[in-house]
């Protein structure tokens, strides 16, 4: 992961932070093993206790403003504890993968 993504990521992690309690922060996808090119989004995983509507909008928001400000698109994949524990999620390849590649922020 570049410098400059590094930086983009903790600065929505921190902006995040101050509306949520985040249970999992993870930069994934090219962005993380470092072969994106000027047009690759971001793609961030984070977990969360529980999920409405109004909180997943705040979060969308977010890394909308944060995106805006560094001229990259950040694609947020929010899950609560809940189906990360619990629900057949936790079998899904995506989230095996983002375990097993994803950069802790």
């Amino acid at each position: 992961m570049t410098l400059q993504n590094r930086r983009i990521a903790k600065e929505l992690k921190r902006r995040l932070s101050e509306v949520v309690d985040l249970l999992d922060f993870r930069v994934f996808g090219s962005r993380a093993r470092g072969d994106a090119d000027e047009y690759s989004d971001m793609d961030v995983f984070i977990e969360v206790e529980s999920l409405d509507k109004v909180l997943r909008q705040k979060i969308e928001h977010i890394a909308w403003e944060i995106g805006f400000k560094y001229l990259i698109h950040i694609s947020t994949l929010v899950f609560t504890r809940y189906e990360l524990e619990d629900s057949p999620l936790r079998a899904s390849p995506i989230v095996k993968n983002i375990y097993e590649e994803g950069i802790i922020l």
